[in-house]
């Protein structure tokens, strides 16, 4: 849903490019839900403004064609300033949404009007400030997620050298185990060629250190 929603924001326009995780597609979406709540709105009102428009026209004609028949009146026969004034009339009817042209109607129409403009223009002040605090959370958000890229980044770097070092010293254990054998069989071996010759038994490595012990 929210990708959709980015394309049909940004038409042919690439979509800038955002890290994908649960948060942000969260934020996202509380976005895309203000932003199809207020254009819902105002699908409404327009649609509303339409019906009575259409509702007015209707009228119109059907109120010129009873002046024209009961009193022979027309636009042929009324002066420019009268057509202009009753056009301006109809005009105003049909934008304030009244059901007649007295006084009394325009003056309710427009305190109607006054109200739901204070409120519309209100509503707008707390989507504004909702999408402020998520735009806020966004960015925050990303800003924490960056951090722990790089936190991440300089743990691997110093797990690689760990194992470097552990490395490293693996292979001198290695070495020196293999030294410690070596030198086990050499002396082995020099201690029975000792032997052959004549040497006391009790005067071998072993023996010494059991002797020792």
């Amino acid at each position: 849903q929210v990708t959709l929603w980015l394309k049909k924001i940004y038409g042919d326009g690439p979509v800038p490019e955002y890290e994908v995780n649960e948060r942000t597609v969260d934020i996202l979406h509380e976005v895309m839900e203000c932003n199809e709540e207020r254009d819902k709105d105002i699908s409404l009102v327009i649609e509303n403004m339409k019906d009575q428009a259409t509702k007015y026209e209707e009228e119109a004609e059907y109120w010129q064609d009873i002046l024209e028949e009961s009193m022979g009146l027309c636009e042929l026969i009324l002066s420019r300033e009268a057509t202009s004034d009753i056009t301006d009339l109809v005009e105003s009817a049909m934008a304030l949404e009244v059901d007649n042209t007295s006084l009394g109607s325009f003056y309710s129409a427009i305190n109607c009007l006054t109200s739901e403009l204070y409120e519309t223009t209100s509503k707008n002040q707390e989507m504004e400030l909702k999408l402020s605090t998520l735009t806020k959370k966004l960015t925050a958000a990303l800003m924490l997620e960056k951090r722990l890229e790089e936190d991440i980044k300089k743990l691997k770097e110093s797990q690689e050298a760990e194992k470097a070092k552990a490395e490293i010293r693996s292979k001198n254990l290695k070495f020196l185990k293999d030294k410690s054998e070596d030198l086990k069989i050499r002396i082995r071996n020099s201690e029975d060629k000792l032997i052959a010759v004549g040497l006391d038994q009790s005067l071998t490595h072993e023996a010494l250190m059991k002797s020792s012990e």
